[in-house]
């Protein structure tokens, strides 16, 4: 193709989102692309898309507005999780050329021809059945971290959960890529690496096509631990069941990951979680609380939690507020419920009004805000090392130490992408960490 030709890219929801598309991007430059921002004129724009709320969806509409008034005449493209799961509805937007489902984006020049726009939309998309293969992606150049995809799909069948119609089932890409992955990455000068999937925990089933596990994430962990180059490695979100305790363990001794968890709970009601095809009860989630901060006290712990799923009576979701507000935990994510087609929750009676989901998603965002500040709290007068980031904020750089406390000082580009010993000072106006540096003050 021509060697001119530009591309943009918009991605909707997660790090596993992120780091396919940056995957993705890097085709296209070996097909002569050249990659620009979404709001340059680009003669195609791809939109990663998500389905986990409503919100996601929603915002697909403006997305393709905003690229259309850029270029009317652009080719627009729509891959990822909503366009596997409601591929003639995202072909049914003003716009769209193109819509790809789960095994088919990864091979998106195929697809392309001439970039004239079509009078109708385009739909390749295959039976989610078929999704049986793994496509191996890490993100570089894009942030200071790097997002490096280890699993893909989810065998678990929570009700509320479309992720297993959008992405099939679990399955993990070899131990020797992974290692290899990682390497490429640490040879860009990348700091940080965050170990991203849909069920990581999960890894290692389906690593040679089979359903059984060829290693485990423990396993994946104490490979990746000895990987020269790389200052960081981050987990990210990871289930209960899944996290052992010889993995935190392994943490809590490794010189690169770092002391930082989000575990997602959705629930603190045992009746709910039973309800939802959770695979744990509350009393497990605190136990791993429990352990990690008797190993590193200092650890950063998020937390996922749905509100107003059916069934939620007052008296469950304050279980579920009270549970907690007992953890030792650092900060929340809230996902209000969204009925989503296809699933369970969809046909459970119980249905919790949507005024009285927005109350209690306020509340716990409130607690996580409380939450948040007393860990922040906890680490004023420590030292730590933070990795700055490469966007100026109004006059400040900002970063996040290794236990993930987000810091600030003056804008300083000759910062970006380094790491630092510094001392957490004091918490400004704002709720930000004002820091110092070991070697001098800066605050």
């Amino acid at each position: 193709m021509n060697g001119q030709k530009k591309v943009a890219f918009y991605t909707l929801g997660c790090k596993l989102n992120f780091s396919e598309t940056s995957t993705i991007s890097r085709n296209f430059k070996k097909e002569g692309f050249q990659r620009v921002g979404f709001d340059e004129v680009a003669d195609i724009y791809v939109i990663n898309t998500c389905s986990v709320t409503d919100n996601a969806d929603k915002r697909f509409k403006s997305i393709v507005k905003n690229a259309l008034k850029v270029n009317e005449n652009a080719f627009l493209v729509a891959i990822g999780c909503y366009a596997q799961l409601q591929p003639e509805e995202l072909a049914a937007v003003d716009g769209v050329d193109l819509v790809l489902g789960t095994s088919e984006k990864f091979k998106i020049t195929n697809y392309i021809n001439d970039l004239s726009k079509n009078e109708v939309s385009e739909i390749h998309s295959c039976e989610i059945e078929d999704a049986n293969f793994y496509d191996s992606s890490y993100s570089i150049g894009d942030r200071t971290r790097a997002f490096l995809k280890v699993q893909d799909g989810c065998d678990y069948k929570c009700t509320y959960c479309t992720i297993p119609l959008a992405r099939g089932i679990s399955r993990s890409d070899t131990l020797e890529n992974v290692l290899k992955n990682a390497r490429e990455i640490a040879e860009q000068n990348i700091k940080e690496i965050v170990l991203t999937g849909v069920n990581i925990g999960d890894y290692g089933k389906g690593e040679l096509g089979d359903k059984k596990h060829e290693h485990t994430f423990y396993e994946l962990v104490q490979e990746l631990d000895k990987i020269n180059g790389i200052e960081r490695i981050r987990i990210s979100s990871i289930e209960p069941n899944l996290l052992t305790n010889e993995i935190i363990e392994k943490v809590s001794i490794s010189t690169s990951f770092v002391p930082h968890f989000h575990i997602p709970l959705q629930s603190g009601s045992n009746e709910l979680l039973k309800l939802m095809k959770r695979r744990y009860p509350r009393e497990v989630f605190a136990n791993r609380i429990e352990t990690i901060k008797n190993l590193m006290p200092n650890a950063c712990i998020g937390v996922d939690v749905i509100v107003g799923f059916p069934g939620e009576t007052d008296e469950l979701f304050l279980e579920t507020y009270q549970f907690l507000n007992e953890l030792d935990i650092s900060y929340l994510h809230v996902f209000t419920y969204s009925e989503r087609p296809n699933t369970e929750a969809i046909e459970m009676e119980g249905v919790v009004p949507k005024n009285i989901r927005h109350k209690r998603s306020k509340m716990l965002r409130g607690l996580s805000a409380k939450k948040r500040r007393a860990f922040y709290e906890s680490q004023l007068g420590t030292t730590a090392t933070v990795l700055f980031e490469n966007e100026n904020r109004g006059g400040f750089i900002f970063g996040f130490t290794e236990n993930y406390v987000r810091v600030k000082i003056a804008w300083n580009e000759n910062l970006v992408n380094t790491l630092h010993d510094i001392k957490l000072c004091e918490i400004d106006e704002e709720g930000e960490v004002l820091i110092e540096f070991a070697t001098y003050t800066v605050c």
